[in-house]
C-alpha cells in the first residue's frame, strides 16, 4: 500500500487520483444499463494494446467525439466523421478502432430491436445473470481470459461486434461487475458486492 493510500486496494491501482476514483467507485460495480454497457465495451476495445489509464484520460474526449456514446447517433457516422475523428488528438487514432465504434453501434442497435435490456441480457447471460465472485489473494492469480469471456467474445462477434476478443471481454466483464476480481484484501471486495 503506497503512502497516500489510506485504504487497502488492488495492486494494479496507481496513486493517480483518476485511477483511484475509477477503482474505488466504478470498477467492478455491476452495470445493467444497455447504453452504459455499450460505452464500456467501446472503451475496453480502445484500450487494446494500451494501458487503461491512457483510455481513462481520454474518456471525456471519447464522450464528446462519439455523441455521448449514443449508439443511435454513432451508427449514422460517415467516412467524413471517421476522417474528422482520425485528426482528434483526444482519441486513440487508430482507424480500425474508430470504424469499430461505428459498426459496434450498428450491431448494438440490431440487438436492441428486441427491446430494452436486450444488450444487458445478452452480455450478462455468460455469467447466468449474476456477478461471479472470485477470491484472489494476489494479482498473479487473476486470469487474462476465461471460458466465460471466450463465450462472450464469440457471442458478440456472431452479432457483428469488433474488438471483442476474449481478453478485452474479460476486462469488460471485470469493469462492469459481471466478475468481482477485486483481491480479497481490497476494501472494494465487499463494497461492490453483487446487487443483481
Amino acid at each position: 500500500m503506497s503512502s497516500n493510500q489510506e485504504k487497502q486496494r488492488c495492486g494494479w491501482v496507481s496513486d493517480e487520483p483518476l485511477y483511484l476514483d475509477y477503482h474505488d467507485e466504478e470498477w467492478g460495480v455491476p452495470i445493467t444499463d444497455d447504453r452504459e454497457l455499450f460505452e464500456m465495451l467501446i472503451l475496453e476495445g480502445a484500450q487494446a494494446g494500451l494501458s487503461w489509464i491512457t483510455v481513462l484520460r481520454k474518456r471525456e474526449n471519447y464522450r464528446c467525439a462519439f455523441a455521448g456514446f449514443d449508439p443511435h447517433k454513432i451508427a449514422g457516422f460517415t467516412e467524413d466523421d471517421v476522417e474528422r475523428l482520425m485528426l482528434d488528438a483526444g482519441l486513440v487514432r487508430n482507424r480500425l478502432k474508430i470504424n469499430s465504434v461505428i459498426s459496434n453501434a450498428q450491431a448494438w442497435l440490431e440487438i436492441m430491436k428486441a427491446g430494452e435490456g436486450a444488450f444487458r441480457d445478452l452480455v450478462w447471460s455468460v455469467v447466468g445473470g449474476k456477478t461471479r465472485v472470485n477470491a484472489w489473494t494476489d494479482l498473479s492469480q487473476v486470469p487474462a481470459s476465461t471460458e466465460e469471456s471466450e463465450k462472450l467474445s464469440k457471442l458478440l462477434k456472431k452479432n457483428g461486434f469488433r474488438f471483442v476478443g476474449p481478453t478485452i471481454c474479460y476486462a469488460f466483464m471485470q469493469a462492469c461487475g459481471m466478475i468481482n476480481d477485486h483481491t480479497v484484501d481490497c476494501f472494494c471486495y465487499k463494497k461492490h458486492a453483487p446487487r443483481i
